[in-house]
């Protein structure tokens, strides 16, 4: 069964972890706005598109946040990630370390040998200046 997304309450969760009052959120809508109009907003289940895109230009969130946040998956998300007051990163490379660690020993090899046989030439060119004097 699909859950219903309460897109008020959405607004009202951001515009309260911004910080915002909502007085604010009024004025910032315009002057047909107040408290009441935005108490009354964050009561309703679906908001119309077009001004659920202007609170997202003021709150500065994607309209689709609104739409699709879900709070019980929110939570579901926080509680598998967080256990005994630490995080559990899961960390999936997606190159072999071991691989990158044998291309940059080659890599080192070869800059070895080019810098030996650069002194050699170094090596004979100084013998033939020794020998020329």
């Amino acid at each position: 069964m699909e859950k219903k997304i309460h897109e008020g309450r959405n607004v009202k969760r951001f515009r309260e972890m911004l910080g915002i009052k909502q007085e604010t959120l009024a004025y910032e809508l315009g002057d047909d706005w107040n408290q009441k109009k935005i108490s009354l907003l964050e009561a309703k289940e679906t908001i119309d598109t077009p001004l659920l895109q202007q609170i997202s230009a003021v709150l500065k969130i994607p309209v689709e946040a609104f739409q699709n946040f879900d709070e019980e998956q929110a939570i579901t998300v926080i509680s598998s990630t967080f256990h005994d007051g630490a995080a559990v990163v899961q960390h999936n490379p997606v190159f072999n370390p071991v691989d990158a660690v044998l291309k940059l020993h080659e890599e080192k090899m070869a800059l070895y040998e080019r810098m030996l046989k650069e002194k050699d030439e170094m090596m004979v060119e100084l013998k033939k200046l020794i020998e020329k004097k």
